[in-house]
């Protein structure tokens, strides 16, 4: 091969490059919009704390109850997820994904990160969402990590919230979780990896790695081409830099009590956060309302495995929590 021929196939392939970027993520950083009178689609960077962080808000009527998600990580985020997994959970509420600081879309940031301040900012959004839409409370779902963190704000401030949703749910000691996991592997010793959970399906029930969650979330139309990138590196840099400075932290303790109805939307086959441990805390949990709901397909991801049923399991307690402030 030439010289010439082989600076030619560059020239190609840069270009063809740059057309799948024209393609795939130009014309991106944009929500679809929703026809209808009270509909709506924004992707609007709001300032918490005095930091501009991304939320997204989808939904067929701002009328009906407002659902708040925290997502995981800490910096790993969900809104790139949202295109594939709502859609029907938008006709019943009004759906936000938040990519806290550092996270997705709101990768800029890159002062300290504390516990204390995602529950700040977690207060804060929470506020602005009743203000803005006339509610007197919120829904919050929290996955992963973002349960953890939602059981904290929910703890602080109970009076924003309907209730508050685990996903995911964090739960259980170190030495729990590591024994939960090395009985899923039948191993005595050791730890897993995140790696060894997604090839034994322990992360995504049936699959064997996070492939299917990126793939879906390249076609996220929110995310432009840097914004996928950076949600790997985002993603790690949060997770290095998250000081614990308000308890318990994850595996080291558990709220003992929220005043609000909670419910876990638990996947049968985690074992990122083993689901067994998170019904058993659920138990022991002081709550004027609880309810575990099995997901017979799922491992740590149901919205996005099982969507459907998440969907089916949010209207139910919806209508739970609405029976109860009836009373």
């Amino acid at each position: 091969m030439t010289v010439k021929v082989a600076q030619n196939i560059l020239a190609g392939l840069a270009v063809l490059a740059f057309a799948f970027y024209l393609v795939f993520f130009a014309t991106r950083d944009r929500t679809p919009g929703i026809p209808g009178e009270h509909s709506i689609a924004a992707l609007e960077d709001i300032e918490l704390g005095g930091v501009p962080q991304s939320v997204l808000i989808r939904g067929h009527d701002t009328r009906n109850p407002v659902v708040l998600f925290l997502h995981g990580g800490p910096g790993m985020p969900a809104m790139y997820l949202a295109h594939d997994f709502q859609r029907d959970m938008e006709r019943d509420f009004v759906m936000v994904h938040w990519d806290r600081r550092g996270a997705g879309k709101s990768f800029a940031y890159e002062g300290e990160q504390r516990v204390s301040q995602v529950v700040a900012d977690t207060l804060e959004l929470a506020g602005l969402l009743i203000r803005r839409f006339g509610k007197e409370r919120v829904y919050l779902v929290g996955h992963s990590w973002g349960s953890y963190a939602g059981m904290l704000a929910v703890r602080e401030n109970p009076s924003m919230f309907h209730a508050f949703i685990g996903t995911g749910q964090i739960a259980g000691s170190h030495d729990e979780v590591r024994a939960a996991r090395q009985a899923f592997a039948g191993i005595t010793e050791g730890n897993l990896t995140e790696d060894d959970l997604f090839r034994l399906g322990g992360e995504l029930h049936g699959e064997t790695s996070f492939w299917p969650i990126l793939k879906t979330g390249l076609f996220a139309p929110e995310y432009d081409f840097f914004d996928a990138l950076n949600v790997g590196k985002g993603a790690s840099l949060v997770d290095q830099r998250m000081q614990y400075d308000m308890g318990p932290a994850p595996h080291e303790g558990a709220v003992a009590a929220l005043h609000v109805p909670v419910f876990f939307f638990l996947g049968r086959y985690d074992y990122n956060t083993p689901s067994s441990l998170a019904a058993a805390y659920l138990e022991r949990l002081d709550s004027p309302l609880k309810m575990t709901v099995w997901f017979e397909a799922s491992a740590h991801f149901p919205f996005w495995e099982e969507p459907d049923a998440f969907h089916r399991a949010l209207m139910r307690a919806r209508q739970n929590v609405e029976e109860l402030e009836s009373l």
